[in-house]
């Protein structure tokens, strides 16, 4: 098998330039990868990223704040960050198991494309963008872009992403993060919402609400989001979160977790739960 470790990220383009038009692997966590092959092996050609320590850690810069694409979620949890960066350090601690969250990356998790994956609602909600290299340079898109579809991103086959990218003006307020399953740990989401308020002098000035589970790709609800600003903050908030306004922006579906009906309503009241618990802090949120 064709494998390759390298602990320089120009080498590793420098690898996949000279194979595209190849079917090949690149490794990163693997949590998703293994799982998802059947074989006893993985099949090469292969990339594994694990060794290029400048892909991995959190850095604030004087307009973002930068998560590079090895960035373990384990790293999420420890690293000191704004409160608008709660909802992602609570998904943080909703992937897998402690083991799987120290291997697992952040940029895995978006690669996979999986409707159902934690960190991008929580993303989505702080405006993030991906960034991405090839040997010919870096490109960024907004992570709406970035996920086209179901295990489908904008990904070409000579590049892979290099950092996460927070913009500071979105790293303000406080956010949470709420997901529902069949039970409480290591569980495949039914659905999920990522709210992030900010709140001056009682008055609500800015607001991101993503849902993930619910949709081909996590998605932000624009309407809600204009309705709530300029709202006084107060459990009352949470009413204008009704079931359709919520309902118009997703597209749920039957499968074995749930069905469309119960997803649709389950992050209404997700929703509506998120905002009460950042808006009236302390209050106690019914079960």
């Amino acid at each position: 098998m064709d494998y390759y470790r390298p602990d320089k990220t120009e080498d590793a383009l420098s690898w996949l330039a000279s194979r595209v038009g190849q079917s090949r692997t690149i490794a990163a966590g693997c949590t998703d990868l293994l799982a998802a092959t059947p074989n006893s092996s993985l099949s090469g050609p292969v990339l594994d990223l694990t060794g290029v320590n400048e892909l991995r850690g959190i850095v604030e810069q004087p307009n973002a704040w930068r998560i590079g694409a090895a960035t373990t979620w384990t790293d999420i949890i420890r690293h000191p960050l704004p409160p608008a960066f709660d909802a992602l350090k609570l998904a943080a601690r909703e992937v897998g198991s402690v083991q799987i969250q120290n291997a697992a990356t952040v940029a895995g998790n978006l690669c996979n494309a999986s409707p159902a994956a934690d960190g991008a609602p929580c993303l989505l909600g702080l405006d993030a963008s991906v960034e991405i290299a090839s040997i010919a340079g870096v490109r960024t898109l907004p992570l709406a872009e970035f996920i086209e579809g179901p295990r489908q991103t904008a990904l070409r086959p000579d590049e892979i992403v290099s950092a996460i990218v927070i913009p500071k003006t979105a790293a303000c307020g406080v956010s949470t993060f709420l997901k529902l399953g069949a039970r409480k740990y290591l569980v495949i989401s039914i659905a999920m919402v990522a709210a992030r308020l900010v709140i001056e002098a009682g008055v609500v000035s800015d607001a991101a609400i993503a849902v993930g589970a619910c949709s081909p790709v996590a998605r932000r609800l624009d309407t809600l989001e204009t309705r709530l600003k300029g709202q006084p903050a107060n459990a009352a908030l949470a009413s204008l979160a009704t079931d359709e306004l919520v309902a118009e922006s997703l597209s749920p579906i039957d499968d074995v977790r749930a069905d469309a009906a119960y997803r649709s309503h389950s992050a209404a009241e997700l929703v509506r739960r998120a905002i009460v618990a950042i808006a009236t802090p302390g209050a106690e949120i019914a079960a």
